[in-house]
């Protein structure tokens, strides 16, 4: 199976951060990580990266409740900033609100709504969709 190269985690919760990256780890998901604590931070990273031409990654794992900038807004910005490379986006929450599923599924660069704690078996699903989108 293919490896992603750079995963990116726009979460606040240090918690859940230091958790997926071990199960990254423990699976062999990715060679890096990006991580941002909020959507204004990814924002200003991530529009950076691609002014300057440079390596973005494959994925964005995307929380919605995170302060400064929570994950709605940075879905209504992100999609305006030109970008040459299709990001596979997953919302990533502890929701269960139906609403927000298909909230989150009416964005098109949003590939699908995962509820936390993310399990080994679903982020292989995730690694899976991601080799399935290459070709």
């Amino acid at each position: 199976m293919r490896r992603i190269d750079i995963a990116c985690v726009i979460d606040d919760d240090p918690i859940f951060v230091f958790g997926i990256k071990k199960v990254m780890q423990l699976i062999d998901f990715c060679e890096g990580i990006m991580v941002f604590k909020n959507g204004q931070e990814a924002l200003n990273n991530l529009g950076a990266i691609i002014s300057a031409k440079e390596k973005l990654p494959d994925i964005i794992l995307l929380d919605l409740n995170m302060p400064i900038l929570d994950g709605w807004q940075f879905l209504d910005e992100f999609i305006k900033i030109p970008c040459e490379k299709e990001i596979l986006i997953y919302v990533v929450s502890s929701s269960v609100d139906p609403e927000d599923v298909l909230k989150a599924k009416s964005y098109e660069g949003v590939s699908d709504y995962i509820v936390k704690p993310i399990s080994v078996s679903k982020l292989k699903e995730v690694l899976y969709d991601f080799e399935n989108a290459l070709n």
